[in-house]
């Protein structure tokens, strides 16, 4: 008898401890502990090197978002990244978005910029004033060269 209440007792640890791997990682991962609704945003980049859905929309530092969707804009030819911010971030109406890097082999994340107009903007809206990824091959390019023009063709 004593047997079995071990086994059931150590099966109850082990699937204890296993249900909570899965909320931890659900949770790292955005797909749970999601507290609260968002507001969509989108912004059109040159290039968005470097981001995919899922990819952290950041202030100061703060995960206050993620990027939803990026596509080809055909009449631009330009990448626009729809994104999420939580609710409660009220963003002024002059505010950037900016593709940084958390350092050389670090990864990529949206970075928002909050501007100082009075005026907030929409859920929904275009942020206008981007920046995008600079291609660490491109600045390399400039360093060896001396001026990152491409002459050799």
């Amino acid at each position: 008898m004593s047997e079995n209440t071990t086994e059931v007792v150590v099966g109850g640890v082990v699937l204890a401890t296993a249900v909570g791997f899965l909320l931890y990682a659900g949770q790292l991962t955005g797909l749970t502990g999601t507290t609260g609704g968002s507001n969509p945003f989108f912004a059109s980049f040159r290039s968005v090197e470097g981001v995919s859905v899922g990819t952290d929309v950041r202030m100061a530092g703060v995960k206050i978002g993620t990027v939803t969707a990026l596509t080809l804009n055909p009449q631009t030819f330009r990448a626009d990244a729809h994104f999420t911010v939580a609710d409660g971030i009220d963003l002024p109406d002059d505010s950037a978005v900016i593709i940084s890097s958390e350092g050389l082999l670090g990864g990529t994340f949206v970075e928002l910029l909050p501007g100082g107009s009075p005026f907030n903007l929409e859920p929904g809206a275009e942020i206008e004033d981007t920046q995008s990824s600079v291609s660490l091959i491109s600045l390399l390019l400039k360093f060896v060269t001396g001026n990152g023009d491409d002459e050799s063709q």
